[in-house]
């Protein structure tokens, strides 16, 4: 029987989470007292394997009653049953975001500022996020690419190294994006905008790649870019850093930005880390 428990910052996708592994087989509850967590693992287990993978949300929904999580996960220990741990991250700025658009007020702070409730639960839940088997911080990651990342984990069981990588594509002239721990300015470039036949193309289109990737400046920054993240991200991991966000710029973020992050995104899969890639100024003018 394969158990799973999620838990993590309220607005993080919790429930969006429930519904994919849903959709995946697992037997879902949500918003369990953790009191009735061993009591309802034996009921499965007496179900001679009908109900065999269970995922069940506990988080500070519940009160005073989450701080009965770590006794019942001893007892689960105590009798043998192994347990895995999902813990749901997101960014301060996007939980608000994410708060704001759904009119939603923060269980922690119904009546005051959403950041108050925010740091009051991140405090709550800061020692059961060191226990986590997984921690995917959802900042940057659309439903579908959650999905995937839940499919890569508990269908395909592919290897969780503890750190999903954002690259993000941009034009300066749009505003740097504000989650960027990382960011490149790749203006250096000759700019393919000001050759008639590529202007109006992007940078996925094969003429516009080969004409960026195509100079010796590139290449050499390309390999140095490699050469420091392939430093970089090891340590990041062994830190507990979950979330990565690479973002690479030109000027309108069209072209060159767009033909670099492709080029990072495909060495960055190959090493077999999880990459998620969004070009968010591609189509602007």
């Amino acid at each position: 029987m394969r158990l799973l428990i999620i838990t993590g910052i309220s607005g993080a996708g919790k429930s969006l989470v429930i519904k994919h592994l849903e959709d995946m087989g697992f037997y879902c509850v949500d918003n369990l007292p953790p009191l009735l967590i061993h009591k309802f693992v034996e009921i499965c287990i007496q179900s001679r394997g009908k109900i065999d993978k269970i995922a069940m949300v506990i988080d500070i929904r519940g009160g005073e009653l989450f701080n009965d999580l770590f006794p019942e996960l001893k007892a689960l220990k105590d009798l043998g049953i192994l347990y895995e741990i999902l813990f749901m991250e997101a960014s301060d700025n996007v939980l608000i975001k994410r708060y704001k658009e759904s009119r939603r007020t923060h269980p922690l702070s119904p009546e005051g500022r959403i950041l108050e409730g925010i740091k009051k639960e991140r405090e709550i839940l800061k020692e059961i996020k060191k226990q986590a088997t997984y921690i995917i911080d959802s900042s940057n990651l659309t439903p579908r690419q959650l999905k995937e990342e839940l499919i890569n984990i508990f269908e395909y069981g592919k290897k969780f190294n503890g750190i999903i990588i954002n690259i993000i594509s941009f034009g300066f002239k749009h505003g740097i994006p504000i989650d960027c721990d990382l960011v490149f300015d790749v203006r250096f470039i000759p700019n393919p905008y000001y050759i008639e036949s590529m202007r109006n193309q992007t940078g996925k289109n094969e003429l516009v790649r080969d004409y960026v990737l195509g100079f010796d400046e590139t290449q050499c920054f390309l390999i140095k870019l490699r050469e420091m993240l392939d430093f970089l991200i090891p340590n990041y991991i062994k830190e507990g850093k979950s979330q990565l966000v690479i973002g690479i710029g030109c000027t309108g973020g069209q072209h060159r930005s767009v033909a670099i992050s492709e080029a990072l995104f495909s060495h960055l899969s190959k090493k077999g880390h999880r990459v998620v890639i969004n070009h968010r100024d591609m189509i602007k003018k």
